[in-house]
């Protein structure tokens, strides 16, 4: 009797563990994003778990943790609960390029549990719509002729904004300084308020500036010009032949998530990443969408992080 009511007990235990698990998720999913509110980020995050909490059942509520080009939200997923409540929408300047300029609390290659790409596209040279500087060619010019003049802003140490940037001081022979922001808005605020001249900004950032004709886009960073924006050259059309350099967005959640709750997540993305008005969205901040599975996203973190390492070293700007 008592190996019964010992059997008993545990399939009672095992019925209640699968019930609950069954109602995941039975409270809002936290979204936590590494820049302020309003940039890139942001504008991609929304829409996404507006789509996502359609299948999910629950509300997302997003978290904002700016600073450190990203790294602070990323450490902080990196401590939380595996469990399905805390998501992190990042991209690939915390994810494969910051690693590789100083020591981190996180390792972007075990400490996640990648659920899917978002979207990704290249980065955008703008400045003020009064500045002097109306191409590539005169902004280097003007750059040369008074270096101190003609910093440039980003969203962060270690974007991919900071890479390009520093990718075309040194193609272009340029001794200028690196000022970085916490998110892609703030660092726009500055352009158009004539505090910094120009800005290699992610296009999802610039993109409404660029339409009011508040700022000027110079050329973009990416290999092929943007469907947004067919008009803009890229950097490499502009005297720089095989310049590119490339931004993308996904979703990852903390080290160890159970299987069951990673396939809802990633199953409830993928729908959502179907959805014509979401690629839309996505195009219209001037991004691809990218539609990858879980495993697609690992390899894709993986190379880029091969890859990032090696332009960091090239680039001579890790401070290891």
């Amino acid at each position: 009797m008592k190996l019964i009511r010992l059997v008993a007990g545990a399939l009672v235990t095992l019925g209640v563990a699968s019930t609950a698990f069954a109602q995941y998720p039975d409270r809002p999913i936290k979204m936590v994003i590494g820049y302020t509110p309003g940039g890139a980020a942001d504008k991609l995050a929304r829409p996404l778990a507006e789509e996502m909490q359609k299948g999910l059942g629950q509300n997302f509520v997003f978290d904002y943790k700016p600073g450190g080009g990203a790294t602070i939200a990323l450490d902080y997923l990196a401590r939380q609960p595996a469990d399905g409540y805390t998501v992190h929408l990042t991209d690939s300047g915390p994810m494969t390029i910051v690693p590789h300029i100083r020591k981190l609390g996180y390792d972007p290659l075990t400490d996640f549990t990648p659920l899917g790409m978002v979207g990704g596209g290249g980065v955008v040279i703008v400045v003020p719509a009064k500045s002097p500087a109306t191409d590539v060619a005169s902004l280097i010019a003007l750059a040369k002729k008074d270096p101190a003049a003609w910093s440039y802003g980003t969203s962060g140490v270690g974007g991919v904004g900071h890479l390009a940037g520093e990718q075309f001081k040194k193609a272009a022979g340029l001794d200028i300084t690196h000022i970085p922001y916490k998110g892609g808005a703030p660092a726009m605020t500055e352009v158009l308020g004539g505090h910094v001249p120009f800005l290699f900004s992610s296009l999802g950032a610039a993109a409404q500036h660029i339409q009011a004709g508040t700022v000027r886009a110079l050329a973009v960073s990416s290999a092929d010009r943007s469907s947004m924006f067919p008009d803009v050259p890229t950097i490499a059309e502009s005297g720089f032949p095989g310049f590119d350099a490339t931004i993308w967005f996904g979703v990852v959640a903390p080290k160890g998530l159970p299987a069951d709750v990673q396939k809802r997540l990633t199953t409830e993305m993928a729908k959502a990443m179907q959805s014509k008005e979401l690629q839309q969205t996505i195009k219209f901040q001037a991004y691809e969408p990218m539609i990858f599975t879980p495993a697609q996203t690992a390899q894709r973190i993986k190379d880029d992080y091969a890859a990032w390492g090696v332009t960091v070293k090239e680039a001579g700007i890790s401070q290891k």
